[in-house]
């Protein structure tokens, strides 16, 4: 045995191997003692090798599920080693010492599962692959719970942004990869060739090219992907619909910084609850609020699209009898998508059809109420014939199933009375025998005169009588027509002649009947997998329709407006709000005070001051959200918004460090600031708070001004730009499109009253004193810093202050013109050299004159 699991533990790899041994797994090694650790269960030991005890636990088949959820949630694979024999067929094989043959059939990993218990009903399971062929990048992503299947194609920097929005379960990459990846594969199954060659056996196709126009690094991508599922089904895939092509560009792109500092999907603690997703998320399915994650991750480019779905979501916005209506029809709803996935893995239960069923039945009356609309949405005139079409199939299952299917079918039951009525005679004699066997226990009763007299059946023994060991005397006479069988402590059980022949009928009818439904389960679901496209198709359309009726409920709530996108750089949002913060203050009977914002070409950046705590982080941070919440389709917290769309949004609000990566606070900030004046272009919307905070004052303030400069003379994006370097003012003088706001505050009575209101003009301070009082600092601490405070006012009126002289800078692009022209003049000077042609008089001559143009690089 122990040789057996040695070899099969070699093929397993890094995965803990679970090995069947009746009806437990048992984990042998390091792997008992890792498990034993996570699953706080005993570790034992059994027999020896080479010498020494062998480590062991073990886990019951019948729980097995929960101990894999609790081993993946802890980062471990998990391979299965199940018997593939039976004992009796092990010993024709080998004779009576012959070892049950065992095998490999499944890795449980972290991006492959299916099963219900170990996935998040609210959460896509990506697995994704990266793909790459000279300086092209591609990632493929698979669902393999609900089959989606998709190809996006990105860059070596845009790489983290990509697996950023996709949180992926796991990333698999070639051996070798520069990037980090949860699991490393042969380079050979990346190959683009091959992935061509496999996604053309996959969908039994002789060409790709009706799947749109697939790049060498997309094919590696996807070979690489569908390589990896098959390793860890083996030879079982999973459901992979057609892969589904987005082109770069598609959609807003966002970095995984902004991602973190916006919460679009999780807070930076990682939690749901927080984050804008939580604040936006009414949908009342599964599917729904995992096609509402990947929308407000990825908002949409193309303007007609989002158009689309802003026309579907204002239909149920202005309709609230029919958004009322379709929420509660969708609520009853199972999760089709994924009862698919599980069917197609094969790993389906007579519950997932009867899911399908009632699924694709509500579906169908759902397209009845919605097919009689007048002048329907575009977007639902498109899905709403995806809602019907399964009739037969849904008459089948009707007709084959009970109403309430189990998981389990190891006790039949799961086929519904008079859809076979072969099986029905089965069934029949079933019963017919066990009341028979109730009738001969009360018989044996009055024969025997022993009123505990019972008939049991176990695995072993099957039926038997069943008596106390103080009367089993009277059936042990060889007369007494029954035969002693076990004596247990308190018991002794017997058999009989007529109990067998009883029992043999009980038993073949039995297992006949089981026999029987296994048979009609497996052609129901052979039937309904050769629908599954439409069946995927149609959950995804109720997916969608819970979307918009969800955002049309939480508009409704909240009294959102629709966004006018237009094609034009602007943002003009009257009245804008917080989602997360209005509906935290809500929560405290607090009201959220609203905020205009205007940014257009003459005035595409703010220069926002004021006090902390006065409000400048959520307002930054609003008008970012709103620009992702209307780009994704939904309308939006303010009373009217018009807005310009964004191609990329950056978001550099809050400090954090990188200690892991060598990055100390000011140096992530630092590194995401860089990112955003490499990245950032016309049509880029931009937050930045405090930039330059984290390091000396002058250093930062020196930074702060170059980065505004920056960004209005090269980036010339929008951009919201919050500081308390008061001195960065003065570029409202220079730069003209630059506009000066504040939060507003006051101080009553020396308290500070934060008003959160955003007025025009600088803040006429930083009531910095006035926050630390508020914060409990002691009073003789603010004593003294009222006293140094003063001293430095009073230095910065005979000097002028840090920003002392900044006035005569020239600008951003004329400073950098003037650098290179400085190179230039050099580079000429060493150009007219002739080095091999200088004696070393000259030699130090010209060393002279490079470091007089070096010092003032002014033509001479």
């Amino acid at each position: 045995m122990m040789a057996q699991y040695l070899s099969l533990k070699a093929e397993a790899g890094d995965c803990l191997l679970f090995y069947r041994m009746g009806d437990f797994f048992e984990l042998f090694f390091d792997d008992a003692r890792v498990a034993s650790g996570v699953l706080d269960i005993a570790l034992t030991a059994r027999g020896e090798h080479d010498g020494e005890k062998v480590p062991m636990c073990g886990v019951p088949v019948h729980a097995a599920t929960a101990y894999l959820q609790r081993l993946i949630k802890a980062g471990h694979r998990v391979a299965i080693a199940e018997q593939i024999e039976t004992p009796e067929e092990a010993k024709k094989r080998g004779g009576s010492k012959a070892l049950v043959a065992r095998a490999i059939v499944r890795l449980v990993t972290a991006g492959t599962l299916t099963e219900e218990a170990l996935l998040d009903a609210r959460a896509a399971n990506w697995c994704v692959a990266v793909g790459e062929a000279g300086n092209a990048v591609s990632v493929a992503a698979a669902d393999v719970s609900t089959g989606r299947f998709e190809l996006f194609e990105t860059d070596a920097t845009g790489l983290g942004a990509m697996l950023a929005r996709l949180s992926p379960a796991e990333v698999v990459a070639a051996e070798g990869a520069a990037f980090d990846a949860t699991v490393l594969r042969p380079r050979g199954e990346f190959d683009s060739a091959g992935g061509e060659a496999r996604l053309r056996a996959l969908y039994g196709v002789a060409t790709l090219d009706g799947f749109g126009a697939f790049t060498r690094a997309g094919l590696s991508a996807a070979g690489g992907l569908v390589a990896y599922l098959e390793h860890t089904a083996k030879g079982a895939l999973p459901f992979l619909r057609r892969p589904v092509l987005h082109p770069h560009g598609a959609t807003m792109a966002i970095d995984a910084a902004t991602r973190e500092s916006l919460e679009l999907t999780q807070t930076q603690a990682g939690s749901r609850a927080g984050s804008l997703l939580d604040a936006v998320d009414r949908t009342v399915t599964g599917a729904g609020a995992r096609l509402l994650a990947a929308d407000i991750a990825a908002p949409l480019m193309d303007a007609g699209a989002i158009a689309a779905r802003l026309d579907l979501v204002q239909r149920f916005h202005d309709e609230g009898g029919l958004r009322d209506s379709v929420r509660v029809k969708l609520r009853a709803l199972p999760d089709i998508g994924r009862a698919l996935g599980r069917l197609v893995a094969g790993r389906g239960s007579p519950r997932d059809l009867g899911q399908l069923r009632d699924g694709l039945d509500a579906a169908w009356h759902l397209g009845e109420t919605l097919g009689g609309l007048a002048a329907p949405p575009p977007l639902l005139t498109e899905i709403a014939p995806r809602l019907q079409g399964h009739g037969p199939l849904i008459d089948l299952l009707q007709r084959a199933l009970v109403p309430s299917p189990p998981i389990e079918t190891a006790q039949g039951g799961y086929i519904a009375e008079g859809f076979d009525p072969a099986l029905d005679d089965l069934r029949a004699t079933g019963a017919g025998g066990r009341r028979s066997i109730a009738a001969l226990e009360a018989d044996y009763r009055t024969r025997t005169g022993i009123s505990a007299l019972k008939i049991r059946h176990n695995g072993v023994l099957g039926y038997h009588v069943e008596v106390p060991a103080r009367v089993a005397d009277k059936l042990m006479s060889e007369d007494s027509g029954f035969t002693h069988r076990q004596t247990l402590a308190g018991v002794v059980r017997f058999n009989a002649p007529e109990l067998h022949e009883v029992a043999m009928r009980v038993t073949q009818a039995g297992n006949h009947a089981l026999a029987a439904e296994a048979s009609h389960l497996e052609t129901l679901t052979e039937t309904a997998l050769e629908r599954r496209e439409a069946i995927a198709a149609t959950a995804d359309a109720l997916a969608r329709l819970d979307v918009a009726t969800g955002l049309a409920e939480r508009a409704a709530e909240g009294g959102w407006a629709r966004p006018d996108l237009v094609d034009h750089a602007c943002f003009d949002v009257e009245g804008g709000r917080h989602p997360v913060v209005e509906a935290a203050l809500a929560r405290t009977g607090e009201r959220f005070v609203a905020n205009d914002c205007v940014l257009s070409e003459d005035s595409r950046l703010w220069l926002v001051t004021g006090p902390n705590m006065g409000g400048k982080s959520t307002f930054l941070r609003q008008n970012a959200l709103i620009a992702v919440l209307a780009q994704a389709g939904s309308y939006v917290p303010a009373t009217r918004a018009r807005l310009g769309l964004v191609d990329r949004l950056f978001s550099r609000v809050g400090a954090s460090d990188n200690l892991a990566r060598g990055r100390s606070t000011f140096m992530v900030e630092m590194v995401e600031t860089a990112a955003i004046l490499s990245q950032a272009g016309p049509n880029s919307f931009v937050i930045l708070d405090e930039v330059g905070r984290g390091t000396s004052t002058y250093d930062g303030l020196a930074i702060a001004w170059a980065v505004v400069e920056a960004i209005h003379e090269v980036n010339r994006c929008r951009c919201l730009f919050a500081t308390h370097y008061h001195e960065l003012t003065r570029l409202a003088e220079r730069c003209e499109a630059l506009r000066l706001h504040h939060v507003r505050a006051r101080e009553w009575k020396g308290e500070l009253v934060l008003l959160h209101e955003l007025a025009p003009g600088p803040a006429d301070r930083s009531y910095g004193l006035a926050v630390a009082r508020l914060a409990g600092l002691p009073p003789a601490t603010i004593a003294r810093a009222k006293a140094v405070l003063a001293k430095l006012e009073a230095g910065r009126q005979k000097t002028g202050g840090l920003a002392a002289g900044l006035d005569d800078l020239p600008l951003f692009v004329a400073a950098a013109e003037q650098e290179a022209q400085a190179a230039d003049a050099l580079r000429d000077e060493l150009a007219r050299i002739d080095v091999d042609a200088l004696s070393p008089r000259e030699a130090l001559d010209a060393l002279y004159r490079l470091k007089g143009l070096a010092a003032d690089p002014s033509p001479r």
